[in-house]
């Protein structure tokens, strides 16, 4: 397979922006929004007046239309300001999760809610897990059911990220936000019986919970409880009966870019605690000279600089299943893949860091620990590490050999 790591000067033109956006805005504040437990609304606003929200989507519906390779260039820069990582949650959940619904949304649904979210004037989360169906999705007892032209959603969703700024219009979006959301149809059907909708935050009848996260402390997490919500029949996403499959579609797409956000937070990190340890001083020398750390160093920066590349290679691959060129399967693989060893490389390298710089390793205005709390939810959040491994074993070999 042919390989080109280099990218085109349109594609360094966008970066070159997103740099001067991170360095003004979210290098100085990164500390603040762990603080202070919010993204600055002026910043997303920012965001927004740059088009950033709209990488993905259409130019017919006021997006850039590029690719996920190049969207990819986009959340580096965002992770490289940003190593707590709230604001690449952020755009990644909404890049992700606002594809598919673009993808399998209807035209009224485009018009109305993609737009908005191309804009930036909208937010889209996801919302599958509950307090008792996690990686299980078949254990959700969130249910949707048909009445004329609408459907009647009842249920609560948990750990969800986005519930507060999703609720509030004007504050960080001009019309706050919604989530595709996962439900039952036909219980009776299994996986088989699941459907998603889009569901409006701001809905009277959405009632949310706020709970306190380890990490990405700036974009909140919680859960939001649904009562009798009505949406119109134009919010489903994709057919009756066939949530389940999309959702696994979003699920790739969102994977591929964490595998990203890990890679780069990991590397940018590692830079950070190079530069200390060459002032830090031990034994009357720099600790940054002595062969143990140096070595941990090197075989840190070669994983992590093997994940990079594997990130790329699973935003290629959903490239290449947008253009009909491989296959959904071969992509699912690729994704989790890239998941699971981002993850892992990542979370080894900041262990490392963190034990190089002492007792500031160990406060919460490194950036460091910063960035290990936020590779930290990746062992869980968009699939666990042994789901990933369950996935890259089924695709290699079989399902009949997976129980």
């Amino acid at each position: 397979m042919p390989l080109d790591f280099e990218i085109t000067k349109e594609q360094e033109e966008l970066k070159a922006t997103v740099r001067e956006f991170s360095e003004k805005y979210l290098v100085p504040r990164v500390a603040e929004f762990e603080e202070k437990r919010m993204i600055p609304p002026e910043i997303v606003k920012e965001m927004a007046r740059l088009g950033l929200f709209g990488v993905v989507f259409p130019d017919k519906y006021d997006g850039l239309g590029l690719d996920p390779i190049t969207a990819g260039l986009v959340l580096e820069e965002i992770v490289r300001g940003d190593v707590e990582c709230s604001l690449a949650v952020t755009w990644l959940v909404h890049t992700s999760w606002g594809y598919v619904a673009y993808k399998y949304g209807s035209e009224e649904f485009r018009e109305e809610v993609i737009r908005k979210a191309a804009r930036g004037d909208l937010w889209v989360g996801i919302a599958t897990t509950e307090p008792g169906a996690g990686s299980d999705l078949v254990s959700i007892t969130t249910t949707a059911r048909r009445e004329g032209r609408e459907y009647v959603i009842n249920g609560e969703k948990a750990y969800i990220s986005g519930v507060r700024e999703a609720s509030e219009k004007g504050t960080w979006f001009k019309e706050g936000g919604g989530h595709v959301t996962l439900a039952y149809t036909d219980r009776s059907k299994v996986h088989r019986g699941m459907t998603l909708f889009f569901v409006p935050l701001t809905d009277p009848r959405v009632s949310i919970r706020l709970e306190k996260e380890l990490g990405r402390k700036g974009w909140s997490l919680g859960s939001f409880v649904m009562k009798d919500v009505r949406i119109p029949e134009t919010y489903r996403i994709g057919e009756e009966g066939r949530g389940f499959y999309v959702t696994m579609e979003g699920f790739d797409h969102a994977r591929a870019y964490i595998a990203l956000t890990c890679a780069v937070a990991g590397k940018r990190a590692l830079e950070i605690a190079a530069d200390y340890i060459k002032q830090r001083r031990a034994f009357g020398q720099p600790i940054a000279r002595f062969q143990g750390v140096q070595f941990q160093l090197a075989d840190h920066w070669s994983s992590l600089e093997a994940a990079h590349a594997l990130a790329y290679k699973a935003l290629w691959a959903l490239k290449m299943e947008q253009e009909g060129k491989m296959s959904r399967f071969e992509v699912t693989r690729i994704a989790a893949s890239a998941k699971l060893f981002a993850v892992r490389a990542a979370k080894a390298a900041l262990d490392d860091a963190l034990r190089w710089m002492g007792a500031f390793g160990y406060t919460e205005e490194n950036p460091v620990a910063l960035a290990w709390k936020a590779v930290k939810s990746y062992d869980l959040a968009e699939g666990s590490t042994d789901i990933m491994r369950l996935i890259v074993a089924r695709e290699y070999l079989g399902k009949e050999y997976i129980k």
